[in-house]
């Protein structure tokens, strides 16, 4: 039970640094002019990297290679998928500020990264 803690605890941190990249290059992007969901497909990129290589090599203390970037890949473009429609709907819907229906959004996406990478990214990886 303490090494899932301190896994959820890893993951955590690694993907708030995500999520501040995320918001980070959507805060960037729109005022140049970028719409904001567009915005978010960049921003996805970037934090993709972030994510995958702080859960490797942190969260789950695993060897990683081309089928486990794949996997995570997978794993990403789904629940991304998940977070465009859920922000689109924001957008349109809820009366919020961008940045803030974004951040409920990938709070929502994040536990659902964390259940897939878990069970199927990162299997057999360190208990530790």
């Amino acid at each position: 039970m303490t090494s899932l803690l301190f896994r959820f605890f890893r993951f955590g941190c690694v993907g708030a640094a995500a999520s501040l990249v995320h918001l980070g290059v959507v805060a960037a992007l729109v005022p140049l002019g970028l719409p904001p969901a567009g915005a978010n497909v960049l921003a996805f990129l970037a934090a993709f990297q972030v994510s995958y290589y702080g859960h490797r090599g942190w969260t789950f203390r695993h060897p990683g290679g081309a089928a486990t970037y794949a996997r995570m890949f997978v794993v990403a473009l789904g629940t991304f998928s998940f977070n465009e429609a859920a922000y689109l709907w924001m957008l349109h819907h809820v009366a919020l500020d961008y940045r803030i229906s974004l951040a409920l959004v990938l709070g929502v996406q994040a536990i659902l990264t964390f259940v897939l990478a878990r069970t199927w990214v990162f299997q057999g990886a360190s208990s530790q």
